[in-house]
């Protein structure tokens, strides 16, 4: 049976776009590289947080299907490429849209639109999709099939916005192709952008997480400085925010973490130093952002020695260890190096998180504290790197050893903030 959509990439993004697409009407299919994503979906059960179970067995009622065989392409009218783009080595790493392009490509048929939706640096889609597409496919962009780039904008855990109200900015290869994607994605999200090309719209998707990586930065150097100078950063920032104009509030922390924001300025950057141009902000941010978990360390280290105890063989207790608050997902997070700093001056590190199972640094198994109380009690410091709704801040407040709160929710005797 034809299909209206076929989503190569059945993570964060893919999933809850096919849950969009089917909830409008479209008759969609999933395709993906594991096994186990695909017998779960297709059982009912969701590896996503933002997609309930509850959902995909409605989408499975209604028709959709996983699968980990690319001839479901084939069969497709638009096929939306949703894959992961990280880094290896510190580098852009785009084997995997490699690979879907090149399943897509040998599927390719006359009339088709295909979108990549991956995060990448400006001129991917014409310089790394279209080449592939066309090679494998003997088909001409603009002539026999239609090419986009439409950057996916999801925010995981955010309850307000999702992808029917989100707005999708959609760049085409040529004027139709914009036509034809903005057509499709009319079909289901309630406002469309339509971006000069492709390259326009690569990089406003940078620019979006860069901007929140430097406003991140600069905040993580006023708390720097406001440690420095005894400065109580937080009054600081809740007295700027009330500034109705002029102002966009962001927040410090022990660093940066998910899949994008720590991630995507590195695209942007790599691809300026191909043109030999440097962005000097983005460079000085990065420095600043890389710093925060050795100055969470160090702060760990003095409240230790106001005890009269040292940081070597103290036993430090972690709270939240995802990226964000009340997500599952640990993708960059600054938990990884604050842990690895700990270790790497002797600190016996442990860890808590009601969304967390397990943790691992560098190969080590983090140990996992079952209660929040007797972990906090059995400790010689605690640290909040995460503000998850279930930390009561009046256990926290309450608790017998020093704690560091890195996001500026509790106070009491015993607790410093960064």
């Amino acid at each position: 049976m034809p299909l209206d959509l076929v989503v190569v990439g059945l993570g964060y993004v893919g999933l809850p776009l096919a849950a969009r697409a089917c909830e409008a009407g479209l008759s969609t299919a999933g395709l993906d590289i594991s096994d186990a994503v695909v017998a779960g979906l297709n059982a009912g059960r969701s590896h996503v947080g933002d997609v309930p179970d509850e959902v995909v067995a409605d989408l499975v009622a209604s028709g959709f299907q996983a699968g980990t065989d690319p001839s479901v392409i084939g069969t497709a009218d638009t096929v939306v490429i949703c894959v992961p783009t990280g880094l290896s080595g510190g580098e852009p790493d785009l084997a995997a849209v490699r690979s879907a392009a090149r399943a897509v490509g040998d599927h390719l048929r006359p009339g088709m639109l295909v979108v990549l939706e991956s995060t990448s640096h400006p001129g991917t889609t014409e310089e790394t999709v279209r080449p592939i597409l066309e090679e494998r496919s003997g088909l001409a962009v603009g002539a026999d099939f239609h090419l986009v780039f439409s950057p996916e904008r999801i925010d995981p855990g955010n309850a307000a916005f999702g992808v029917r109200n989100t707005p999708k900015v959609v760049g085409g290869v040529t004027p139709l192709c914009a036509k034809y994607g903005a057509t499709f994605y009319g079909r289901f999200v309630d406002s469309v952008v339509v971006a000069r090309g492709t390259r326009e719209a690569e990089l406003a998707k940078l620019l979006e997480n860069t901007y929140r990586y430097v406003n991140i930065a600069l905040v993580n150097e006023i708390a720097q400085f406001c440690d420095r100078v005894n400065i109580d950063v937080w009054d600081v920032l809740r007295c700027a925010g009330t500034k109705p104009f002029g102002y966009v509030p962001f927040d410090p922390g022990p660093g940066v973490g998910g899949h994008c924001i720590p991630i995507d300025p590195l695209y942007l950057a790599s691809k300026a130093s191909e043109e030999g141009f440097t962005f000097d902000v983005l460079n000085a941010a990065r420095g600043v952002n890389d710093r925060m978990p050795r100055h969470v360390v160090d702060r760990s280290a003095e409240l230790l020695r106001d005890q009269d105890k040292q940081l070597r063989d103290a036993r430090v207790l972690l709270l939240g260890v995802t990226y964000k608050r009340d997500v599952a997902d640990t993708r960059e997070s600054p938990a990884f190096p604050v842990a690895r700093e700990l270790m790497r001056r002797g600190a016996e590190v442990v860890f808590h998180d009601p969304h967390v199972d397990s943790f691992a640094v560098d190969g080590s198994e983090i140990s996992k504290v079952d209660g929040l109380r007797a972990g906090l009690a059995a400790a010689d410091l605690a640290i909040l790197l995460q503000a998850h709704a279930e930390y009561d801040t009046r256990t926290l407040s309450g608790s017998a050893c020093p704690l560091l709160d890195t996001r500026g929710v509790v106070a009491g005797e015993h607790v410093a903030r960064i």
